[in-house]
């Protein structure tokens, strides 16, 4: 399964919206995030970007710090987000 590396911002954006939709063309469904642990709006793009590349595409195991972004943003309903897995609370 595809996962980008543990950050994701303006700095790298580019190389993983390419390295994520190289993984989309090669039949990858599912994208996990849980090793992600820097984030800032441009991942919330490359998401787009990646469910826009024409084939169903599940997130999985968003971290809290881009769920935040997505709820932000209000772009909840234009990503296929894996149901959160019940956490205890902090």
């Amino acid at each position: 399964m595809f996962s980008p590396p543990r950050s994701l911002t303006f700095d790298n954006a580019a190389a993983v919206l390419e390295a994520g939709l190289h993984a989309i063309a090669g039949g990858q469904r599912e994208i996990d995030l849980a090793g992600l642990e820097a984030v800032d709006s441009a991942a919330v793009a490359v998401l787009l970007a990646w469910q826009r590349a024409g084939r169903p595409l599940v997130f999985s195991s968003l971290p809290p710090n881009l769920q935040s972004l997505i709820d932000l943003y209000g772009v909840n309903s234009l990503l296929s987000l894996a149901p959160a897995t019940d956490t205890a609370a902090y």
